[in-house]
């Protein structure tokens, strides 16, 4: 589902002691890129799916109480109780929030929104074209690539100086290994390598699609310890499967890790080979390790079953579907939890995340942090 989206790929970063950094970031009114494109799943999806015909109401965000503590105090089509990562990256460069989704813009609408920038993310994709197929039809990396390319070509030879200059923003890959990695029903005699090979054969051709057609700034977010997300806690726990010294499944963690470590690699390749591309990479994974270490969350709850919304069995029954409505029970203190729901963190978390991806000094995020690269 779109829950599984990205699968809390970043609240790991509230390891991180960032209540310092929330300063950092563009002064009033200055913006540090022209524009924002953003890539990628639920963890960054502004409303895409509420637009997509079929899409499943469980792989939307458009139902209370999601978007409670948004200014608007409604559904936006995030998948957090008010802004996600996308958002809050977007306000460290500078940016009011995210930019808005591209289903959302009328026909003649696209164009004039370039200069500011366009979020093609969508809830429940992947890096392969059949992750999220459960969800109806969702918007697959291919197809945001194709959607971009389509933009690309119409505002013509006037895009490359405002491309090379802009914001690349990709988080995507966790649900790629949440079907994989079934935490209730783990594949027999699967070949861990090859399937971790083609995610990051995928994700070297869009970056290489993206730079020819001007991208220059990269900012990557590797997918977190899917096997610490509650959803899959709470699965592997049930079905008694391979547990690590988090409780959390073994599995799914292992190939977290073992993609940020070919994703590495593959960029380091990428900016030694393209003229011109810098890159700042996020090691989600090992940020999360902290995250769910007793004490290493600073004071939020990482536990397996709390959450700030408990309007329904949330691991084993779909978001929607009529189950959940306003009388939903919320906590009251939801900046104390690292989790909106079984697969996504708070709004408080992703703010976090943000500080860590814009302004960490080499712990977790590399080679330079985002605040650095919108400074090249």
């Amino acid at each position: 589902m779109a829950g599984r989206g990205g699968a809390f790929a970043l609240v790991a970063l509230c390891v991180l002691e960032l209540a310092l950094l929330h300063g950092a970031g563009a002064a009033a009114g200055e913006r540090l890129v022209p524009a924002m494109f953003v890539f990628g799943d639920s963890t960054v999806d502004v409303g895409n799916n509420n637009q997509l015909p079929g899409c499943k109401p469980e792989c939307r965000a458009d139902y209370p109480q999601y978007g409670v503590d948004h200014p608007s105090h409604a559904p936006t089509g995030r998948f957090s109780n008010g802004y996600n990562l996308a958002d809050q990256i977007a306000k460290l460069l500078g940016f009011n929030e995210s930019p808005p989704a591209f289903l959302s813009f009328p026909a003649g609408g696209i164009i004039p929104r370039m200069k500011d920038g366009i979020n093609f993310a969508s809830g429940g994709s992947g890096l392969q074209n059949q992750t999220g197929d459960h969800c109806g039809g969702v918007y697959s990396m291919a197809d945001q690539l194709e959607e971009f390319k389509l933009v690309v070509m119409m505002l013509g030879n006037g895009s490359y100086d405002l491309i090379s200059r802009s914001l690349f923003f990709i988080s995507v890959g966790s649900n790629d290994l949440f079907e994989y990695a079934d935490a209730k029903n783990p594949p027999p005699n699967r070949d861990d390598a090859a399937f971790l090979k083609c995610l990051d054969d995928s994700y070297r051709t869009y970056l290489q699609e993206l730079y020819a057609l001007g991208a220059r700034k990269f900012s990557i977010v590797s997918p977190s310890l899917v096997g610490c997300c509650p959803s899959q806690r709470a699965a592997a726990l049930q079905h008694d499967n391979d547990l690590d010294e988090l409780h959390c499944f073994r599995p799914a963690n292992n190939l977290s890790k073992r993609l940020y470590t070919l994703l590495a690699s593959t960029l380091q390749d990428l900016g030694g080979d393209l003229d011109g591309m810098h890159y700042s990479l996020c090691d989600s994974a090992g940020m999360a390790e902290g995250v769910f270490t007793p004490g290493g969350a600073k004071g939020m709850s990482a536990t397996p079953f709390r959450h700030a919304v408990t309007c329904r069995d949330i691991y084993f029954r779909p978001f929607g579907l009529g189950l959940c409505n306003t009388t939903a029970t919320l906590c009251p203190n939801r900046t104390d939890f690292v989790f909106w729901d079984s697969f996504h963190p708070t709004e408080y978390a992703s703010g976090l995340a943000a500080s860590a991806l814009f302004a960490d000094s080499g712990n977790f995020v590399r080679p330079i942090n985002v605040g650095q690269l919108a400074a090249l």
